[in-house]
């Protein structure tokens, strides 16, 4: 199991939400853990707003990344034909599940990395495709030319993820205790080679960094002690073989407490270190 596909099942199982994915706070929306899944929903709402309306249809989205499938399962319910594209195993069960639950859905899952997805046999099939945080993970050399491949001519491509800023690797306070992300001058470079029209490119910052003190505060005050107290239980009745973990993971250790609990894992370094957009990208009804 990846670290990624691990950190969603341990979220569903310790907070209890559908997906993984930030949440939209706004406001009117108090920051607290009961309204997570009010704010996920919120970021839902937004993605499916981006899309070209469901009827008349068919309509056929493709969800690149699509996780556990809470978006993809919230497409068809829309009315739209909706694929999925997963390269882990056990998130990709979890997907099948939702989708037995819709058996008249017209819906397909490709289990593999969308580098691998066979691009040729689905040239100009799809209306929108959708990268819900999960275009940080693919290298854009091969995302942006093989999603205007799939698209309709008018298409849309809708990207809602973070970037990294010009601030990244400068060795400030909390530099690299946020992963993933391309650096978003590199993205705006490979969008001028791709041919794609812009229609939206909105800065969601700072309606996203609220997520991050959400969880520093349940990282410090419920993992933390947690795992406090575990490593006093193992300390005390298996002293050897803890002393022999510590000195064999002490690396891996002191960057897990870096990345996790040092408190820099908050919204003000997240908003010097990323940058989350929601952006939304048209095909050309014609050749340029």
């Amino acid at each position: 199991m990846h670290s990624r596909e691990l950190g969603l099942v341990l979220a569903q199982q310790i907070l209890g939400v559908d997906d993984l994915h930030y949440g939209l706070w706004d406001a009117d929306l108090e920051l607290r853990l009961a309204n997570l899944g009010t704010a996920q929903q919120r970021y839902t709402d937004m993605l499916l707003a981006a899309l070209p309306p469901a009827q008349p249809g068919p309509v056929r989205v493709i969800d690149i990344g699509c996780g556990t499938g809470h978006l993809l399962a919230q497409l068809l319910d829309h009315g739209y034909q909706a694929d999925g594209v997963v390269p882990a195993p056990n998130l990709a069960k979890m997907v099948r599940q939702r989708l037995e639950k819709r058996p008249g859905a017209r819906a397909s899952l490709f289990e593999c990395k969308f580098e691998d997805f066979p691009a040729e046999q689905h040239a100009g099939a799809y209306d929108a495709a959708v990268f819900s945080e999960s275009f940080q993970y693919i290298p854009m050399s091969a995302s942006l030319p093989k999603v205007y491949a799939l698209l309709k001519p008018g298409g849309r491509l809708v990207i809602c993820d973070f970037f990294k800023t010009e601030h990244h690797g400068d060795k400030g306070p909390g530099d690299k205790s946020f992963g993933g992300g391309h650096k978003l001058a590199d993205f705006y470079n490979q969008l001028k080679s791709s041919r794609f029209e812009t229609l939206r490119d909105e800065d969601i910052t700072s309606r996203v960094s609220p997520n991050l003190d959400l969880l520093n505060d349940l990282l410090l005050n419920t993992v933390r002690p947690v795992g406090q107290t575990l490593d006093r239980y193992l300390e005390s009745n298996y002293p050897t073989l803890s002393w022999i973990a510590r000195k064999l993971l002490r690396r891996k250790i002191d960057r897990a407490n870096y990345k996790y609990f040092s408190g820099h894992r908050n919204a003000q370094t997240f908003e010097r270190y990323k940058n989350y957009r929601m952006m939304v990208f048209a095909k050309p009804l014609t050749p340029p």
